[in-house]
C-alpha cells in the first residue's frame, strides 16, 4: 500500500487518517448497513400493536355493532401506540343450523401463524366461546378480551390466564318493572325475539324472569316466527299492550336482518309502544328504559386493552359484570303515546325533549319584556319625531325640485343666444328653400325632382328646429323626480347641445368624447342635464374670466369598475386649495354676479342617484370635475 500512498507531509498523515477514521465511524451511525436497517424496522414493526377483533353476527348487527364502534373509536383516540385494527366475522353464528368452523379457523391460522395478534377482543358470546375453543390453535399467547357478552353466557370454567372479561348483566325484570311503571295500564307485554341459538338461550330467560310478574301482566312470545307474520300480529295489538324488544338476528324462517330494519319496519306499523334494553335501538324506534350503556362498556373495555398492550397481566384486569344504567326516555315517544312524565322513575333522563319558547329563551324574554317598557315611552316620542321629519323631508324636497326648477331657468336665461342661434338657423333654412321653391314653380317646367328635394330640405329643418324646443322643453318642465332606464352618453350629448352656440359666441372650444360602450344608469334624465349644463356653465365662466390664451371645455364620458364618469375639464385658473372644500356648498360662489346654488344642486341631484361629485385642480392648469353614477344592473 505504501508504494500506491500519495506523496503527502509526514505531518500531514496522522492528522488526515485521524479525520479519515472519524468520519468512517460517523458514516456508520448515521447509515446504517442492511444489518442495521432491518434492526431498525423490527424496532419500528414492535412499536406497531396488532388488535384482532372477532364479531359474533356482522360487522352490521345490533347492538353488537354500536359496542363494536364504541371501543374502536375510543382504542384509536387513547391508545399510545400506532394500531393495526384488523377486524373477522363469524357468519356461522347468524344461522339457524350453523355449519362446520374449520374452514374459518383454517384461514385464521393461515393469516397470523406467523404474525399472530398483540390482542385479541372478541365481541358478543358466540365470538367470545369460539375464540376461548380455539385459541391453542390460533393465539395461544395473545391476551384475549371478552366484551359486550352477558355474564351468564361466560364460559368461566374455559377461561385461561390470557382472558379478561368485560361483561354486562341482563335484569329483564327491572325492565318489565319499569313498563308497568311508565304505563299502569299495560295488559299485555309482548317479547320478540328471533330464532338464533343465541336467541333461543335468551327466550328461556326472558320466561324464567317473566313468572314472577304473570300475576300482574300476561306475556306473549313472538318468538321462532317469520317476521312478516310478527310485523302482522304487532299492527292487531289488543288496548293497553306494548312490545318489548329483545333480538332479531334470524327470524324463524332464517332470514337475517342487519342494523336496526326490522326494528324501524316494526315501528312503521306497530299500535302499541316499544320498549328495549339495549341503547343501540334507542333514539328513533323505542320508548326507552332501563338499558345497557354502550359508552361505559366500551370505556371499560378500551381500558383493559391498554392495560394488557402495556404489559400488565390478564388475570390482574378484572371488571364487574355492568348493570343496565339509568333510565332513559326518549321525548318524542312519550309524546306519541301520551306517556307523562310524571310516571317516570325519579332518576330517569329525557332526552330529544323540545324545550318551550319559554324553557328555551326565559331569560331573553325577561330582559326584553323590561326593554320594552323602557322603550314604550320612547317609541311614541321617536314615532312623532318621525312623522315631523317626514314632513320636513317632503317640503325639503318640494323646496329643493322648485329651486332646481328656478336653477334651469337661470341656466336657459343663460343660454338665449344659443338657442336663438339654434332656431335661426334652420328656420332660416326653411325660409330660403319655400321662396326657392315658389320661383320653381312659377317657371312654365318646373323641375319636380328639385322641388322635392327642397321639401324634403324644409321637413328636415323643420325637425331640426322641433328637436331643439323639445330639448328647451324637457329642460324647463316642472316634473317630479322621476327614476327610469337611461343612456348617459345621449343625455350628455343633448345637454351639450344646447351650450354649443354660447360657447362658439365665447370663442371657447367645447368639445365631448364619449366612450364607444353604451353606459346604461337609472335616474332622471332631465335632472341629469342640468348637472351637466350647471358644469359645464361653470368651467366657461371660469375661463371668460381670464385671458387664457387657450380656451377650451372638454366633456368625456368613461367606464370605470361598476361606475359611469362624466369628467368635465377647463383651462382656466383652476380652483384654490383653499376653496376646493367649499365648491359645493350652498351660496359659495367666486363669481362677483353668482348666486353659489349651481354647483349645490348639481350636488344633491348626483347624490339622490346615489352617486358622486368631485373637483380638483389640474396641474396643467384648469379644473376637473368628475360625476359618477352607479351602473344600471
Amino acid at each position: 500500500m505504501s508504494g500506491r500512498m500519495p506523496m503527502v507531509s509526514v505531518r500531514l498523515w496522522p492528522m488526515a487518517a485521524a479525520w479519515l477514521g472519524l468520519g468512517l465511524v460517523l458514516a456508520a451511525c448515521i447509515l446504517p448497513g442492511p444489518a442495521g436497517a432491518v434492526e431498525l424496522g423490527e424496532a419500528r414493526y414492535r412499536e406497531l400493536k396488532r388488535v384482532l377483533v372477532l364479531h359474533s353476527f356482522g360487522r352490521e348487527f345490533l347492538p353488537w355493532s354500536e359496542f363494536a364502534r364504541s371501543i374502536k373509536a375510543d382504542l384509536e383516540t387513547q391508545s399510545p401506540w400506532p394500531l393495526d385494527i384488523q377486524e373477522h366475522t363469524l357468519l356461522s353464528a347468524r344461522f339457524n343450523n350453523p355449519g362446520p368452523e374449520e374452514p374459518f379457523v383454517a384461514y385464521l391460522r393461515s393469516l397470523y401463524e406467523n404474525r399472530p395478534p398483540d390482542i385479541v377482543i372478541s365481541i358478543g358470546a358466540p365470538a367470545g366461546k369460539f375464540a376461548q375453543k380455539y385459541r391453542e390453535q390460533l393465539f395461544p399467547n395473545a391476551p384475549m378480551v371478552m366484551t359486550a357478552v352477558e355474564q351468564r353466557l361466560v364460559d368461566h370454567a374455559g377461561l385461561t390466564d390470557n382472558d379478561t372479561v368485560v361483561s354486562i348483566r341482563n335484569d329483564f325484570q327491572a325492565s318489565f318493572r319499569s313498563i308497568l311503571q311508565v304505563l299502569p295500564d299495560t295488559n299485555t307485554i309482548v317479547v320478540v325475539l328471533g330464532a338464533s341459538p343465541l336467541e333461543k338461550f335468551w327466550l328461556d330467560e326472558v320466561k324464567r324472569n317473566a313468572k314472577v310478574l304473570e300475576s300482574k301482566v300476561s306475556f306473549e312470545w313472538y318468538a321462532g316466527l317469520a317476521f312478516e307474520e310478527i310485523l302482522k300480529r304487532a299492527s292487531r295489538l289488543p288496548p293497553h299492550s306494548v312490545l318489548f324488544w329483545g333480538l332479531m338476528s334470524v327470524d324463524g324462517t332464517g332470514v337475517t336482518h342487519e342494523g336496526d330494519t326490522a326494528l324501524r319496519r316494526l315501528r312503521a306499523v306497530a299500535n302499541a309502544p316499544i320498549f328495549s334494553y339495549q341503547d343501540a335501538f334507542f333514539g328513533g324506534e323505542t320508548v326507552g328504559g332501563p338499558m345497557h350503556s354502550t359508552a361505559e362498556t366500551s370505556r371499560k373495555t378500551v381500558s383493559a386493552v391498554i392495560r394488557l398492550l402495556a404489559g400488565e397481566k390478564p388475570v390482574d384486569v378484572r371488571t364487574e359484570p355492568i348493570p343496565l344504567a339509568s333510565p332513559r326516555y326518549d321525548w318524542r315517544e312519550m309524546q306519541r303515546w301520551g306517556i307523562s312524565a310524571s310516571n317516570l322513575p325519579p332518576d330517569s333522563e329525557i332526552l330529544f325533549r323540545e324545550p318551550s319558547v319559554w324553557e328555551r329563551y326565559r331569560w331573553q324574554m325577561l330582559m326584553i319584556t323590561s326593554v320594552f317598557l323602557v322603550q314604550a315611552g320612547l317609541i311614541s316620542g321617536l314615532l312623532h319625531e318621525r312623522r315631523r321629519r317626514r314632513v320636513a323631508e317632503v317640503e325639503s324636497r318640494q323646496r329643493l325640485a322648485e329651486l332646481a326648477h328656478a336653477n334651469r331657468y337661470s341656466a336657459v336665461g343663460e343660454l338665449t343666444t344659443s338657442i336663438a342661434h339654434e332656431l335661426n338657423q334652420p328656420l332660416g333654412a326653411i325660409l330660403t328653400n319655400a321662396e326657392t321653391a315658389e320661383l320653381m314653380l312659377k317657371a312654365d317646367f318646373p323641375d319636380i325632382g328639385e322641388v322635392r328635394q327642397i321639401l324634403a330640405d324644409i321637413r328636415r329643418d323643420d325637425h331640426r328646429a322641433s328637436e331643439v324646443i323639445r330639448r328647451l322643453r324637457s329642460v324647463l318642465k316642472k316634473t317630479p323626480f322621476e327614476i327610469k332606464g337611461i343612456e348617459l352618453n345621449d343625455t350628455v350629448r343633448e345637454a351639450i347641445d344646447l351650450v354649443k352656440a354660447i360657447a362658439l359666441g365665447r370663442r371657447i372650444t367645447l368639445t365631448y368624447l364619449p366612450t364607444l360602450a353604451n353606459l346604461h344608469v337609472k335616474g332622471d334624465p332631465v335632472q341629469l342635464q342640468q348637472v351637466v349644463l350647471n358644469v359645464i356653465i361653470n368651467a366657461m365662466d371660469a375661463i371668460s374670466d381670464t385671458d387664457a390664451g387657450k380656451r377650451e371645455v372638454n366633456v368625456a364620458s368613461v367606464r370605470a369598475g361598476d361606475h359611469a364618469e362624466i369628467r368635465v375639464t377647463d383651462t382656466g385658473a383652476g380652483i384654490l386649495a383653499s376653496d376646493l372644500a367649499n365648491v359645493f356648498n350652498p351660496f359659495f360662489t367666486t363669481k362677483p354676479q353668482g348666486m353659489g346654488m349651481g354647483l349645490a344642486i348639481a350636488r344633491t341631484i348626483v347624490e339622490a342617484h346615489h352617486g358622486t361629485i368631485a373637483a380638483a385642480s389640474q396641474a396643467a392648469g384648469g379644473a376637473l370635475f368628475t360625476i359618477r353614477l352607479p351602473i344600471a344592473r
